[in-house]
């Protein structure tokens, strides 16, 4: 799905963010509303270039690439930098570089995690107006064996990443691992792949990140955002996948309590909704205005 406009297309900068170099992809006029896209654990900005194109008509852009992700820079105190706590002080500082005040907010999983604790603490309430939470919740199921077979999944591959020998395999890798995305055809599998991909120096191809991102694990504050939650004052629309293995139904239910959240369930999606369907984008679209 295509979006008009003559700024449609992507535009790639860097930018120094507290003496770590972050890359981000910019979509649409700076002069129009601000709109952020970020992207879930171990993915990138690139992901949300279906959205972008679309938002981009009436909004300005923005898709980091999180440390460690993408074309941002590796951090050198892994332990220390890879929670959400640095991922959200970097994210503030980043708007504050630009000059921009006011965003909507528009979060995949880990995205989601970071824009609840934007919005949810004291000196940047009123930053976020409206904020987007695709497939994560504010905290742990009261089923505490759900919560560990989505999380024992995701560990299972972050650590560790795989290599391979072609583009290919990688991308039949992404589409085992992925496959409750809800991407559909070869085009959109193609660059999904693409845009997570780097060649070691031996040839071959391996997942585009840096693998101690998976000593976020460490930071177990990480999995517990009530406190947050509950001084949220944006608009919230959360996005469940209904097979979701990440986030319960009972969390999501628990979550769309609050008189300033609604509950959207993608059928037969699970973790995580790409965002990249017609039905799902009118549906962010809607949300935002």
């Amino acid at each position: 799905m295509n979006g008009g406009g003559c700024m449609s297309s992507p535009r790639s900068r860097f930018e120094m963010i507290n003496g770590m170099e972050v890359h981000f992809t910019e979509w649409g006029d700076p002069q129009k509303p601000a709109v952020v896209c970020w992207h879930g654990l171990t993915r990138n900005g690139r992901d949300f270039d279906t959205l972008a194109r679309h938002l981009s008509q009436n909004y300005y852009i923005l898709c980091p690439d999180t440390i460690g992700r993408g074309l941002s820079q590796w951090s050198s105190s892994p332990e220390k930098d890879y929670c959400f706590e640095n991922y959200s002080n970097l994210a503030i500082q980043l708007l504050d570089h630009l000059g921009i005040e006011r965003i909507r907010w528009v979060g995949t999983s880990m995205g989601g995690a970071i824009g609840m604790r934007i919005a949810g603490t004291l000196n940047h309430q009123n930053r976020i107006s409206h904020l987007v939470l695709n497939d994560i919740g504010a905290g742990a199921s009261e089923n505490a064996v759900q919560d560990i077979e989505g999380i024992k999944r995701i560990i299972s591959y972050v650590g560790n990443p795989p290599q391979f020998k072609t583009f290919s395999e990688l991308k039949k890798y992404y589409q085992t691992i992925y496959t409750t995305f809800g991407l559909s055809n070869e085009e959109e599998w193609n660059d999904f792949t693409q845009y997570s991909c780097r060649r070691s120096d031996e040839g071959g191809v391996s997942p585009d990140y840096d693998p101690n991102i998976a000593l976020q694990f460490q930071h177990t504050e990480d999995l517990n955002l009530w406190n947050y939650w509950e001084a949220i004052q944006s608009k919230i629309l959360l996005i469940r996948g209904e097979i979701s293995d990440v986030l319960p139904l009972d969390v999501a239910e628990k979550m769309n309590q609050k008189p300033n959240c609604q509950m959207v369930t993608i059928p037969k999606l699970g973790h995580a909704p790409a965002l990249n369907t017609e039905e799902q984008i009118s549906l962010i679209e809607n949300f935002l205005r």
